[in-house]
């Protein structure tokens, strides 16, 4: 096989996860991206170790490292993505600007607390 097929589609698979990254709001659709640009990326390391044998398939290795941690990243996204979701009811990254809390939500006052107490100790 070419050496230039799979870079070619791990090219095309790049240019749609870049593409997906800055056009898309939807957080959820930028992390499916970001994966689409990891796999064009272990796509090329696969290709590059295959074409130049090595006995380590060194390649090989650091795409397994680069699933497993683009593995974590998802579950971590996903996980932010869905607190995100909790508290705002809204995913779309352009009305995320801050993620500290909106100011539609009444000041409650709350009293101030006694004051502590100081523990005075004796002298030896």
């Amino acid at each position: 096989m070419h050496l230039a097929y799979p870079t070619v589609v791990a090219a095309l698979l790049f240019s749609v996860g870049v593409y997906g990254v800055l056009a898309r709001r939807n957080a959820i659709l930028v992390l499916m991206s970001v994966e689409l640009m990891l796999n064009a990326v272990n796509l090329n390391l696969v290709t590059f170790d295959m074409r130049f044998r090595d006995r380590l398939h060194g390649g090989q290795v650091l795409t397994l490292f680069t699933i497993v941690i683009a593995a974590a990243e998802v579950g971590l996204g996903l996980a932010i993505v869905l607190l995100v979701y909790r508290n705002r009811q809204n995913v779309d990254i352009d009305r995320l600007r801050s993620l500290a809390e909106s100011d539609d939500a009444p000041d409650e006052e709350t009293e101030p607390g006694p004051e502590p107490e100081t523990v005075e100790r004796a002298a030896p």
